[in-house]
């Protein structure tokens, strides 16, 4: 290599070719660059350091793919860290900040909150009441289909009547169910 001769092209060549002493010398040539653009758009250390991690896992998957006629090396790498800093801040935020001031993350509870739990309530009521709308053999075969999973055939067996029977109470049942709740919700 000649003096002022820019290493970069070589480094990544040899990256490509998956030789872990030059992606150490490429990380050493370009790492406090690349992390001074993450900071400069992050604005936060901690997100900077963690970006810079990801693109260096990124650099080394994708160096056989760089092409130096398309741009010079740092380019490259930059664009990689730009375009990885704007993902983040895209992201919807993962922490709050308390009336204290420390932060929390922001984890969505496991637990039906009281809106969630007054619409389930309502629909619950609606099906309920909806079933109580219908005759005995439709309700019972219905029940039987959705609540304990039974075949047709195993209703029919377990009502002792005919399937086109039981076939029929479970259409025309659903068929109603569908009508009151249709217009209960």
């Amino acid at each position: 290599m000649s003096i002022g001769q820019d290493p970069l092209p070589a480094l990544l060549a040899a990256c490509a070719q998956r030789d872990r002493a030059a992606f150490a010398g490429l990380y050493r040539a370009t790492s406090a660059k690349l992390y001074g653009v993450a900071l400069r758009i992050l604005r936060r250390e901690d997100w900077a350091e963690e970006v810079l991690q990801e693109c260096y896992v990124s650099i080394w998957a994708h160096a056989p793919d760089y092409r130096a006629g398309l741009a010079a090396p740092m380019t490259w790498m930059t664009s990689i860290v730009r375009n990885r800093c704007l993902d983040l801040l895209r992201r919807p935020s993962a922490e709050t900040r308390d009336e204290d001031g420390t932060i929390a993350e922001r984890t969505p509870s496991p637990e039906r909150g009281p809106l969630e739990e007054l619409e389930r309530l309502k629909d619950v009521h609606a099906l309920a009441r909806c079933l109580g709308l219908l005759d005995a053999p439709q309700r019972q075969a219905i029940a039987l289909a959705f609540y304990d999973g039974l075949s047709h055939a195993d209703i029919a067996r377990h009502l002792r009547t005919p399937l086109g029977t039981v076939k029929t109470w479970v259409r025309r049942g659903l068929m109603r169910l569908k009508g009151c709740l249709d217009a209960a919700l």
